[in-house]
């Protein structure tokens, strides 16, 4: 089982996401500390992307291009990144959206996924990026804990730190945008990022396989 990533021929170029994600201050390059506790070169926060319609809707395009002819009854976000994304998708394929909760309301209905939906549908996962997949997960065992099936996983970001190959090995069908190898090829080819910066957060990636 493979990844699907953007395909030339099958989804809209990257280049103008990329440049949007770049000029939105989506990802940034430095250093910066993760909640790992990891030092990074480079710091991705699509959580911005509520503040650029135009930005959202290249997001929206480009997983619709990538998921609308997978066999699924109904969109789910993981909060709270992927909410503006899963809403933005949901409006472009015409498709209902749910969400499973991070925790878990101690008042009211209580109930651990908010949105309609009936058990035995299929579900496709999405969310903004993906490192190592513990989210995707969690977010799994919340949707089949309610009886909803999840076969197929979207994701704008591969940030390529062995994400997608666990859930693989888990049975999901992953698609992905965009990986980070691509975003930096794209960023330098316009001239917004240089060889240096593209060199040092390449040897950060291979050291991170090295050292998981």
């Amino acid at each position: 089982m493979t990844a699907s990533p953007a395909s030339p021929s099958a989804t809209p170029d990257i280049r103008p996401l990329a440049r949007a994600l770049y000029q939105l201050g989506a990802l940034q390059f430095g250093q910066f500390t993760l909640k790992s506790g990891l030092v990074s070169p480079i710091y991705v926060d699509m959580r911005l992307l509520v503040s650029d319609p135009a930005a959202l809707e290249l997001v929206a395009e480009h997983l619709y291009s990538l998921t609308h002819d997978l066999p699924f009854e109904r969109l789910a976000a993981i909060p709270y990144a992927a909410l503006p994304i899963g809403v933005a998708l949901s409006l472009r394929a015409r498709q209902p959206l749910v969400y499973p909760r991070k925790e878990r309301k101690a008042y009211g209905t209580g109930r651990p996924i908010e949105g309609h939906y009936t058990a035995g549908e299929r579900v496709l996962l999405i969310d903004d990026v993906i490192t190592r997949g513990d989210s995707k997960i969690e977010a799994v065992e919340t949707l089949h804990e309610a009886g909803l099936i999840v076969e197929h996983i979207a994701v704008l970001l591969d940030r390529e730190g062995g994400g997608v190959e666990m859930l693989q090995a888990q049975g999901f069908h992953i698609h992905t945008a965009l990986t980070l190898s691509a975003l930096l090829d794209s960023l330098q080819h316009d001239q917004l990022i240089d060889a240096e910066q593209v060199r040092i957060v390449r040897d950060w990636l291979a050291a991170s396989r090295e050292n998981p």
